[in-house]
């Protein structure tokens, strides 16, 4: 185990050093600068101005040498400033990073765990498989963004019974809950067929093991054979698609962010990347990568403690 997390750590510094690379490079090779911003919000900018402001900021410079100094800048923990929020970049990061990993981790926790279990359930009773089957089309047929609206229509606008959207002013977890639902149950619904169909296939796979009819020969009961037994080895490629999953909700829930107007890192990254705050944009996409690895990490090492037959 030491040995994989070691060598996966590796790997990550590696990949997260060529992801940083290659979007500098698309970032330094896309038309504008800050110094051209500059000179389009204040057109009194001489000539001589704007090359100031370029050797101020190190524009002048080549772009690989531009990448070594920002390189070598956050290795030091430093990470600049934002132009689009005119503060420090960590000061926008972080808040953003958690919100997104609240809404990550209860959308995933509800979605993956309501799912298995319900593949479970279709697999173990069959005549419940034509209704989970039917449950994970509809939610997979269901676009996010229209689901919802639906539910800000009802819950909120309707029923007034949450709000419909942005975030807690004061603090209290059940202000914050109350806040959560409506985002979490959309990411949850959309999320929710995977998890049920890749539960029942994993769980009908593992029910034909010769162990599984050993363990009915002793005379256990059919909840044990399926809970004791069948879950824990049907659980592991359910972890894998959580860990992809938390990827790409840590990146790409700016629809639920959207819709609901809360902050976080999949909107952070659409209006750096929108407002031309490379430096920011940066950051955020290396955050999300990172936070992906780790969650492919978790989901290896949560499979080698269920399965030990995956371990070294």
């Amino acid at each position: 185990m030491p040995r994989l997390i070691a060598g996966r750590l590796a790997q990550m510094a590696a990949t997260l050093l060529v992801v940083s690379a290659l979007v500098w490079l698309v970032m330094g090779l896309m038309p504008g600068d800050p110094a051209d911003l500059a000179m389009m919000a204040d057109p009194a900018l001489t000539a001589a101005d704007i090359e100031r402001l370029r050797a101020a900021h190190g524009l002048d410079r080549p772009l690989h040498e531009r990448y070594l100094a920002w390189l070598s800048a956050v290795l030091r923990g430093e990470f600049g400033f934002s132009r689009l929020y005119a503060v420090p970049a960590a000061r926008v990061l972080w808040p953003a990073l958690g919100s997104t990993l609240v809404l990550l981790g209860a959308s995933l926790a509800l979605a993956a765990g309501l799912g298995t279990v319900l593949g479970v359930l279709a697999a173990a009773r069959p005549r419940w498989a034509p209704a989970v089957d039917a449950l994970a089309v509809v939610a997979q047929s269901v676009p996010g963004f229209w689901l919802g609206i639906l539910l800000v229509i009802l819950f909120a606008v309707t029923l007034g019974w949450l709000p419909a959207g942005g975030s807690a002013d004061t603090p209290g977890l059940v202000e914050a809950l109350r806040f959560l639902v409506l985002p979490v149950a959309t990411l949850a619904i959309v999320n929710l067929a995977a998890y049920a169909r890749h539960g029942m296939a994993a769980t009908r796979a593992v029910l034909r093991e010769p162990y599984i009819q050993t363990a009915r020969m002793k005379g256990l009961s059919e909840r044990a054979v399926v809970w004791r037994h069948a879950f824990p080895n049907a659980a592991v490629p359910v972890l894998t698609v959580a860990a992809l999953d938390a990827g790409a909700l840590v990146s790409g829930a700016l629809i639920a962010e959207t819709i609901f107007a809360r902050p976080g890192m999949g909107k952070l990254i659409y209006d750096a990347v929108m407002g031309n705050d490379y430096n920011l944009a940066l950051l955020a996409l290396l955050l999300a990568s990172a936070v992906t690895m780790l969650a492919t990490l978790a989901a290896d090492l949560g499979q080698r403690l269920i399965d030990p037959r995956l371990r070294d």
